[in-house]
């Protein structure tokens, strides 16, 4: 049997050109210039003997051979990244060692909440965290490469297949709107979606897999001033009054101090659950990592639900 021959890293290579959709992104997501990159992809091009990547009016986009290479690279480096955990626990055993996921706005103060109150109170959970999209952490949960991951489910986000995977809904706090502390919104304790018609907003860019913070999402005809892959960047932005922008209260807690996070009246807002994901039964460690989850969603939101709007000035 003939085998493509090929290291990981051309692999990765790829995959990251096509959840960009660009090179230079790509690039920078990997740690090379571009023109490493492109020596990598030329390489597996030449190994897999025919295209796999072609210019088109929106960027880079894959060929079918790509396509078809991308997919299976998937789940090649995702069973790659399992062995690497699976000879790990062989070599340095470390009972309760789990691997959890979560979208970025998971990484502002949840996961590292939950990973301090874990240490304290169970010190021999060991976490492995990995900042993935909602659909890069399903594909990772079914390749055996986490064990739990914190997904967001619900209007506005795309229809996930979830076969085999169980969901424990955690609490989650609404919407909110974060504008400057100098805006005219910034006293209010709520407002209306009409209350938020004609600003400037700032909105989330990220690769093709990864679901953004846009406008808010019943508004129409919204102005989008600025698309910015980092928080920092779209929080600068709004602190400096350039526009507003839509946040989770995951994200409240961690406002900076120009930033101030509005609460919107939205009748028609159906809203998104935060669940933590897993396949089969959990381990006691899991059952641990779970209950730790939950008492810091559950702080976080009653923590914003009780904060007293800001003081005039």
């Amino acid at each position: 049997m003939e085998y493509l021959n090929v290291h990981p890293q051309l692999l990765q290579a790829l995959r990251a050109v096509l959840d960009t959709g660009s090179l230079t992104a790509a690039a920078e997501r990997l740690g090379f210039t571009q023109s490493a990159l492109s020596k990598q992809i030329a390489a597996l091009e030449t190994a897999a003997g025919t295209p796999l990547i072609r210019r088109g009016p929106r960027g880079v986009e894959p060929t079918e051979a790509g396509t078809r290479l991308a997919a299976r690279a998937a789940t090649i480096l995702d069973q790659l990244g399992a062995a690497r955990r699976e000879l790990d626990d062989v070599s340095a055993p470390l009972g309760g060692r789990l691997a959890l996921g979560g979208f970025p706005a998971t990484a502002m103060e949840l996961v590292p909440r939950t990973i301090a109150r874990l240490r304290a109170e169970h010190p021999s959970i060991e976490i492995d965290f990995l900042e993935s999209s909602t659909l890069v952490q399903i594909r990772r949960l079914r390749a055996g490469r986490l064990d739990l991951a914190l997904i967001a489910v619900g209007e506005g986000l795309p229809e996930y297949d979830l076969t085999g995977v169980e969901l424990d809904r955690l609490p989650a706090g609404r919407l909110l709107v974060a504008v400057g502390r100098r805006h005219r919104l910034a006293r209010a304790e709520r407002v209306t979606v009409d209350d938020l018609a004609g600003e400037n907003w700032i909105a989330g860019r990220g690769g093709r897999s990864e679901p953004q913070f846009g406008p808010w999402p019943t508004l129409t005809g919204a102005r989008v001033v600025a698309e910015l892959s980092g928080w920092s960047a779209r929080l600068g932005f709004v602190a400096a009054g350039l526009g507003i922008m839509t946040v989770p209260s995951l994200a409240a807690g961690i406002l900076p101090a120009d930033v101030v996070g509005v609460e919107v009246d939205d009748p028609s807002w159906t809203g998104r659950t935060l669940s933590l994901a897993r396949i089969g039964a959990l381990t006691p460690a899991g059952a641990a990592v779970r209950s730790a989850l939950t008492a810091e969603a559950r702080a976080i939101a009653e923590r914003v639900r009780r904060a007293p709007p800001p003081a005039r000035g």
